[in-house]
């Protein structure tokens, strides 16, 4: 718009952007809305477009690896203004914030007030230094930024009432449980089975139970907190499979899975466009033994002999020499159906378990909230802890699962997993 200076451009998109994610359902509460509209973004990010940095649901990558992958990056707006929401930040609380960058801290400043403390902390000094002048750039020196590696948290400004956590992480180390206030909040993007999830989970005594979850992405933790999948390549890298707790002890009978002819079986459950699919996968995360992530390369499927058939939604599993992916394929209007693509010597078996435990997620908790997370120290002992669903050991913690019963179900039939690594 002719004579619109930045300073106005940017005042416009902020509340495009805070009213886009009102309209959204992401932001439901007053204080979050008021700061999302006071804090300027673009402060934060100023190499980026002003239009880039305001669309609701990107994130902008602000530091990449050797290898071209994200190391840091300004989440959206619609994931940060989710974890604030989840946060519950009042006035006066000590906050502590684990992967820094300058804009989530300006927000959390902004709602503990001057009687509150802000804290965040990140491993890479790129990062903190650019918090740091972005910070005062836009107001917020109070904000201590510290650096250091945040697997031991920041414990000379500890206890915390909230502890969020803005990068991917596969573990909860002591240190989040033990510098949060019991009845405190960590609010964290935790990865189980290879998918990640923010989670808000409140601290009761030393475990912390699950408020809500929702699907996001995040760039990975660096440091001690670090944690590598294990990977198997098929045809010349142009399918992986992607483990990321204890993959299968022999994944050399893989070799070769895919000149099978494959077997297709229709669940006969179904998505619509545009629906989440976050508890289908959890669910298959959960319920099918040898559960993996298939990475399919586009190009370098579609130019092979036998390329791989159906929308692939990158969730499959393995069992001994076979494999079965999940696909989807369009029906009529919005409607898909979920098929099972087996590969293998014997492949039935598999087929019909993911796809039965396909048509049991549709029945039993298409839309519903999806499980709720139990964390306890990995020292806790087995009889300790109770029936859950799903459970995996982790290095620090023991992650239990448990879906909400069917209303229609009766006696006690759900499946339990305690040693699963």
């Amino acid at each position: 718009m002719t004579g619109t200076t930045s300073g106005e451009r940017a005042t416009e998109l902020r509340n495009q952007t805070v009213d886009a994610l009102k309209d959204a359902g992401t932001i439901v509460s007053a204080r979050v809305e008021a700061v999302m509209r006071a804090v300027p973004r673009e402060t934060f990010a100023p190499e980026a477009d002003l239009d880039a940095v305001y669309e609701p649901w990107n994130g902008l990558v602000t530091k990449r690896d050797e290898n071209g992958r994200a190391v840091s990056s300004l989440s959206a707006p619609d994931a940060q203004a989710h974890m604030l929401e989840q946060a519950r930040i009042e006035p006066g609380m000590t906050v502590l914030e684990i992967g820094s960058g300058g804009m989530n801290a300006a927000y959390l400043s902004e709602m503990v007030g001057p009687t509150g403390r802000v804290t965040t902390v990140d491993i890479d000094p790129f990062v903190t230094e650019r918090t740091s002048r972005f910070l005062d750039q836009a107001g917020y020196p109070q904000v201590t930024v510290v650096l250091a590696d945040a697997e031991h948290g920041v414990p000379q400004h500890a206890p915390y009432d909230r502890i969020l956590v803005t990068v991917g992480a596969w573990d909860v180390p002591p240190a989040w449980i033990d510098q949060l206030v019991d009845g405190g909040l960590l609010v964290v993007p935790l990865k189980v089975m290879g998918l990640m999830r923010t989670v808000a989970l409140v601290r009761e005594g030393d475990r912390l139970v699950s408020e809500s979850a929702r699907l996001f992405g995040f760039v990975p933790m660096q440091g001690v907190g670090a944690h590598d999948s294990t990977e198997l390549a098929l045809r010349e890298g142009a399918v992986r499979l992607v483990f990321d707790e204890q993959a299968p002890a022999d994944l050399s009978r893989l070799e070769g899975v895919l000149e099978y002819e494959p077997l297709v079986v229709d669940s006969g459950a179904g998505l619509r466009l545009g629906e989440p699919w976050a508890t289908m996968q959890m669910w298959l995360a959960t319920t099918v033994p040898g559960f993996c992530r298939i990475l399919v390369d586009r190009a370098a499927n579609e130019a092979s002999p036998r390329p791989l058939g159906g929308l692939h939604t990158g969730m499959a599993a393995v069992d001994g020499a076979n494999l079965a992916y999940v696909a989807s394929r369009k029906l009529g209007g919005q409607e898909l159906t979920l098929e099972v693509h087996a590969y293998g010597p014997a492949p039935a078996a598999l087929a019909e378990l993911v796809a039965e435990q396909l048509r049991v997620w549709d029945r039993d908790h298409r839309g519903g909230p999806g499980p709720q997370y139990l964390v306890y120290p990995a020292t806790t002992p087995d009889e300790r802890l109770p029936a859950a669903d799903f459970a995996v050991a982790k290095r620090h913690s023991r992650v239990l699962l448990s879906w909400p019963r069917p209303a229609n179900t009766v006696g006690s039939d759900v499946l339990h997993h305690p040693n699963h690594q």
